[in-house]
């Protein structure tokens, strides 16, 4: 299954064809912005020859009407071709940007769990801000400068040459040798670019860290360690656009070089063969004008190459994206869960995180049909590692999961999550409000549903007490809430899609007695309609469990009912001894 806009280049090709197939879906647009480009520049070309005739014509006394006619005709050309290009040209660049972004999105959204584990988040949005805009000037802007550019020289030269092919010797000279400055020069933009866009998203990789846990930042006197990281990312930043901006200013100097190196060679060489008499004054004002307009597809050129270095320089990094693994199977909407709760078998499963030693060796449970499983055990034992690939988050590396005895790798990841409610222990929240997140899964639910779920987490009379109910935000990652508050609304949400199979983290870790006692019989009652498996922090939430699991350095040591495991193992008695706080 494909993700929208899964359209985009592959890493492994070469990064210009990956350029170019962003500007393939617009050619038809950006091959009139070019012929309209070709034709504001012909335009610009034609005033010289006009001029110079004018000049001509000034000598011998002849009427200028029909050129003076001519060369406002052209100037009004020139002016209209240039706004339209340039009009539709941005919309391109932008209708570029945007198709940029739409796959970027959608494929940073479906990374796999184990690529944002070791990539900074606030790295990776850079790549849909900042690094696709430099694309779309590449892929747009930068490939018509280039080609107008190129063609706009070479009509200019080939004029240059009709006019007087001696000053057109002396001014190839100078090209060729400043030619070979940016040749040399230019390459490097590309690396400089790479390096100072690095350094931006490591701005945001940091700003990301200290804002999203602000709390703890200022909880513990922080900030001036915070500041010191992301204005040492800054500051690579600097850096690397100082470098950037000596190359600009090296380019831009040699190209300012290319009409003024030339322009005293003409002057000086062309003013001798007047002298002389081998040349007119007339041609070598043409030449003149010519070689002024000279600047024009030099700085096309020059501007357009900047920009392909520029964006070839970004490209590598969304490509990098493009590189990342991710889940292709999660668009779509799943059928609606039916039949009894399944099962939940859990089958000589090894997993370990990558770059790690393993967390799970050969674990092996059943949780039963429409019963409560409490899963306890030492932290780090691997509790929270088994959710994870229940949901499929992480695929383990040997045995299998099993739903009613299907392989949870048939079903596809949007079916299985269709299955499966999970309410993770920190139980964040999305920006929004209270309403937004409550029905994030289940946008179809009935008031009558929203209501019965608010009153088994207790949420009804709190929602009550708000002004605007429902219609209240939550704050930055729910910050506004409490964390019962959280807590609750996170199984509220989770109730309200009437799955078979519940997954409950630590999910009393901030309720007090009342509440926790209230989730106890949620709980019971969910039980009724799906498999709940819960992992425990408090001994009162499992000591009603029909099945408890015990975990031990990644395997299952025991299971069984509460009374049972307290009468034969050691390690549960030390557990309950702490209260389950392990």
């Amino acid at each position: 299954m494909n993700t929208p806009d899964a359209e985009q280049p592959p890493a492994e090709r070469p990064a210009l064809r990956a350029l170019l197939s962003y500007a393939r879906p617009h050619r038809g647009v950006l091959g009139l912005v070019l012929v309209l480009t070709l034709m504001g520049s012909a335009a610009g070309l034609a005033q010289p020859l006009v001029i110079q005739s004018v000049l001509a014509k000034l000598m011998t006394g002849e009427s200028l009407r029909e050129d003076i006619l001519l060369l406002l005709c052209l100037l009004l050309a020139s002016i209209g071709l240039t706004w339209v290009q340039a009009w539709l040209g941005e919309r391109t660049a932008e209708r570029v940007v945007l198709h940029v972004r739409r796959g970027l999105i959608a494929r940073l959204i479906r990374l796999r769990t184990s690529e944002l584990d070791r990539t900074e988040p606030g790295g990776l949005t850079t790549r849909v801000t900042s690094d696709s805009t430099l694309v779309q000037h590449a892929a747009t802007g930068g490939l018509i400068q280039l080609v107008d550019g190129g063609i706009h020289l070479i009509a200019t030269i080939v004029l240059m040459g009709i006019v007087s092919l001696p000053l057109l010797g002396i001014t190839s000279a100078v090209l060729v040798v400043v030619g070979i400055a940016l040749g040399v020069v230019m390459p490097r933009v590309k690396r400089v670019t790479t390096e100072a866009q690095t350094s931006v998203g490591e701005i945001g990789a940091a700003l990301d860290r200290s804002l999203g846990a602000v709390r703890t930042v200022k909880a513990n006197g922080g900030e001036a360690k915070e500041t010191a990281r992301a204005t040492q990312a800054a500051e690579r930043a600097y850096r690397a656009g100082l470098k950037g901006a000596r190359y600009q200013a090296l380019i831009a100097v040699l190209a300012g070089l290319i009409v003024q190196a030339s322009f005293l060679a003409v002057i000086g060489f062309g003013g001798a063969l007047v002298a002389m008499g081998s040349l007119e004054l007339a041609a070598l004002i043409g030449f003149l004008l010519y070689l002024f307009n000279l600047g024009g597809p030099v700085l096309s050129l020059v501007g357009g190459t900047t920009a392909l270095q520029q964006g070839l320089g970004a490209l590598e990094r969304i490509e990098e994206v493009r590189s990342m693994e991710a889940e292709d199977d999660v668009d779509g909407t799943p059928p609606e869960p039916s039949g009894p709760p399944p099962s939940v078998t859990v089958e000589d499963v090894t997993f370990a995180y990558r770059g790690r030693t393993p967390v799970l060796t050969g674990t092996a449970f059943t949780a039963p049909a429409g019963r409560v499983t409490a899963l306890v055990g030492p932290s780090g034992s691997g509790k929270t590692t088994v959710f994870s690939l229940i949901q499929r988050f992480y695929d383990s590396d040997g045995g299998r999961i099993l739903l009613d005895g299907t392989d949870i790798r048939e079903l596809n990841r949007a079916e299985l999550r269709r299955r499966i409610a999970y309410v993770e222990q920190d139980s964040p929240m999305l920006a929004g409000t209270l309403r937004e997140n409550l029905l994030y899964s289940a946008p179809d639910a009935s008031d009558e549903a929203i209501a019965d779920v608010l009153r088994r987490t207790l949420l009804d009379g709190f929602v009550a007490s708000l002004p605007d109910g429902l219609d209240t935000a939550v704050g930055s990652r729910g910050l506004a809430l409490s964390g019962g508050e959280r807590q609750r609304l996170a199984i509220a949400r989770a109730l309200l899609r009437k799955p078979q199979v519940l997954l409950l983290d630590e999910v009393t870790a901030h309720l007090d007695g009342l509440s926790e006692m209230a989730l106890r019989r949620t709980v019971e009652e969910a039980a009724r309609e799906c498999t709940v498996l819960l992992i425990a922090h408090r001994l009162s939430t499992v000591t009603s469990a029909d099945q408890l699991v015990l975990f031990e350095g990644g395997r299952v040591s025991d299971h069984g009912r509460h009374e049972d495991l307290l009468d034969r193992s050691t390690l549960y008695q030390d557990l309950t001894a702490t209260q389950l706080t392990g």
